[in-house]
């Protein structure tokens, strides 16, 4: 979809000054989206319900947070901090989890499942996974104590709110591309929309789908991809968005300003976004070509995995990734048997560690699923007819299998910057700056490929494949790209679910100790990942939510916890605290 005109079209670079539009300044980011965007104070009275008591004022104390009907399909989320309410919707915007179950920091809320942030004065989404922002209402207390709540008619029953969008200006002569239709790229070029920009937006998509939610697509058979798609066509269409589906990248030439796509257009760029992940690798082990042996990187291999299996399906993951479990999980109770087959001694040790490794385990035993570590296959084996049939293993004895499903990584997708001035790793990464442009002006690179800083200890770059951190790129690429200042101020944050068990993780770096409060055994509780300076790098929780959102929370806001503060079993979470604590000084 979109126009595919790139051959005609060139770009001066140049842009009709909008006296509306604030540049932005060094060390400071402003959304112009609330300058383009604001309303006048006094607005249409007709645009508002009339205001509904939910509760009288001293019932929300200071630094609290309370869940309120507005009506019988409308519920409201109060918080009162420093001595101000506000009025926010109650569920989060990605899988609608109760938001005062959450955590409470200075001026926002994270979502106690999988981190996603919230501004208390705005609704405004600041950290991710999700899409839309929080619906943001009108509230006072009345002179009798009742706290009176109006909001917009449109945001009657409605959970979710999306930012104000820019309309392209056909006197900007401006174009931008994005690059990659995954979680990045697409909150990408809906973030230069809603920071203002008005020229033209290219984004460029290696499926021919629109961007969608990966991670439903190892979860559930025959999943239409309208279901799990973050936009229809014509919210594309009526932003401004070109999108290209089926087009990948083939060379960027970054001197003259081109990108070369496979469809043999050649687009002049202003700026560039590049988000463009990875492919899945397979192992070169003999065999590794037969048809039955299958990777799970995306919709299309997830559908026809699930096409493929029947119940008398043998099946075989090899690798004891997050994706090989999740393929498992999937399939184990539509088919004949599934073998997890892994290298070390249980599943995500480097992960989670030996002990949560080997409760991980025993739930998929528990379910039927055949966990063969410290093992791995030598040979793939097929018939005359090239069916698979069989694998070989290290300790030289076979089994059968139909079905070979391959989740031993993979590698960036940035050949195509080969030779291009943009400076690739042997890894195949790209160094970014806090503001995620590389060493090439106008040149921005995020989500899977990035080697980037993140929040917390880590004194170097690191290459992270988290699906929250992506979504966190596109949108910190967007405003810097839009010519404000933002820097990357994201803690890492990822989440599985397996056998209907939720596992959190917030953090990163390494750890000598692991300090596991509650029960594995009931896979009710918490992990604290302790390194050699007794400060706790990162945190792990199954059935005790909040617990990660907190940690995530207080390692935004440049604080950190240490051993001590966790020593003690009877208050061990006591640290939690410190969230509403003011924030440090920066000197």
């Amino acid at each position: 979809m979109g126009s595919m005109l790139c051959k005609e079209y060139k770009t001066t670079g140049k842009v009709t000054p909008n006296p509306d539009q604030n540049s932005g300044a060094a060390g400071s980011y402003q959304s112009k989206c609330e300058k383009m965007f604001a309303v006048s104070d006094v607005e249409k009275e007709s645009e508002y319900t009339e205001a509904v008591a939910v509760c009288k004022a001293n019932e929300v104390a200071e630094n609290s947070m309370k869940q309120v009907d507005f009506d019988e399909d409308t519920s409201v989320l109060l918080v009162k901090q420093h001595g101000k309410l506000h009025a926010i919707g109650s569920k989060c915007t990605h899988y609608g989890a109760p938001m005062h179950t959450g955590a409470l920091g200075i001026g926002r809320i994270r979502c106690p499942w999988h981190g996603a942030c919230f501004n208390l004065e705005t609704g405004d989404i600041e950290d991710f996974p999700g899409l839309d922002s929080l619906p943001c209402y009108k509230v006072n207390v009345s002179d009798e104590g009742q706290v009176m709540v109006r909001m917009k008619r449109t945001d009657l029953e409605k959970t979710k709110r999306l930012k104000s969008m820019a309309k392209r200006n056909p006197k900007d002569e401006r174009c931008y591309i994005v690059v990659g239709g995954g979680p990045s790229g697409a909150i990408c070029v809906e973030t230069l929309r809603q920071e203002g920009f008005t020229g033209r937006l290219i984004l460029v998509c290696r499926e021919p789908y629109l961007p969608y939610d990966r991670v439903k697509v190892c979860k559930f058979a025959g999943i239409p991809i309208e279901s799990i798609q973050f936009r229809d066509e014509k919210f594309y269409k009526d932003n401004n968005i070109e999108v290209w589906q089926g087009v990948s990248a083939e060379k960027l030439v970054t001197a003259q300003k081109e990108l070369h796509c496979s469809n043999g257009y050649v687009v002049k760029y202003d700026k560039i976004y590049i988000a463009t992940g990875g492919a899945a690798v397979k192992p070169p082990i003999p065999g590794a070509d037969l048809e039955m042996v299958r990777t799970v990187r995306d919709y299309k291999e997830a559908q026809e995995l699930f096409e493929l299996v029947t119940p008398k399906s043998r099946v075989v993951c090899l690798g004891s990734s997050f994706i090989s479990l999740e393929v498992a999980a999937a399939l184990v109770s539509k088919v004949a048997s599934v073998t997890v087959i892994g290298r070390d001694t249980v599943p995500l040790k480097a992960a989670f560690g030996e002990e949560i490794g080997a409760r991980i385990m025993k739930l998929f035993q528990d379910n039927n699923v055949t966990m063969l570590m410290e093992s791995g296959i030598t040979n793939i084996i097929g018939d005359e007819e090239g069916e698979l049939i069989e694998v070989d293993l290290l300790d030289e004895s076979t089994i059968p299998c139909d079905i070979l499903v391959m989740g031993t990584g993979s590698r960036p997708n940035t050949e195509f910057l080969v030779d291009s001035g943009v400076r690739v790793n042997e890894n195949g990464t790209v160094d970014v700056t806090d503001f995620l442009e590389t060493n090439v002006p106008d040149v921005y690179v995020g989500g899977d490929i990035a080697n980037a800083h993140i929040y917390g200890l880590a004194q170097s770059r690191v290459n992270i494949g988290h699906y929250q951190l992506a979504q966190y790129h596109g949108r910190i690429a967007a405003i810097n790209m839009c010519g404000s200042i933002k820097k990357m101020e994201a803690v890492p944050f990822f989440f599985t679910l397996l056998f209907g068990k939720g596992i959190r993780y917030a953090g990163y770096g390494s750890y000598k100790d692991i300090i596991i409060d509650g029960s594995l055994e009931d896979m009710k509780f918490v992990a604290y990942y302790v390194n050699h300076a007794d400060t706790v790098t990162a945190v792990a929780s199954c059935n005790r939510d909040p617990i990660v959102a907190q940690f995530a929370e207080l390692i935004s806001q440049g604080k950190c916890l240490g051993r001590n503060q966790i020593e003690n079993v009877a208050n061990r979470q006591a640290w939690t605290a410190q969230l509403l604590q003011p924030l440090p000084k920066v000197r």
